[in-house]
């Protein structure tokens, strides 16, 4: 994906479970939690580009979030703060090859930044 693409959606829930027996069926998405993420299954839709996770809701995460893939989070947080946005979660690592962020636009609304690799055993992006 490129530098300002949506790359990935999270949705926050409370049962993993009840979550894929809804999701999976009503999408036709497949659900699967990989090594290492057994507390973050993650969705593929039919596409095979379409995806995201099912995160554990909490406080501060009660709606879904898109995350747009930058070239650096680093380089754009600065930007985000000039802008009159916000950082909400700082830059943290999510494997070897990629990072994830939060912000919030001047008008609150929040956005995920992703920056890293979103290779995985079967695919090749």
């Amino acid at each position: 994906m490129a530098h300002g693409d949506i790359t990935h959606i999270d949705i926050p829930v409370e049962d993993f479970a009840r979550a894929k027996a809804f999701y999976g069926p009503l999408f036709g998405w497949d659900i699967q939690a990989p090594p290492g993420f057994e507390e973050y299954p993650m969705w593929q839709a039919p596409n095979k580009i379409s995806g995201g996770g099912l995160a554990p809701r909490d406080a501060d995460f009660t709606a879904p979030r898109s995350y747009v893939e930058v070239d650096s989070i680093d380089d754009l947080l600065g930007q985000v703060v000039a802008l009159g946005g916000e950082v909400r979660a700082p830059k943290s690592q999510i494997d070897a090859t990629s990072w994830w962020a939060v912000v919030a636009d001047p008008d609150g609304n929040v956005i995920g930044l992703y920056e890293g690799s979103t290779a995985t055993p079967d695919s090749t992006t």
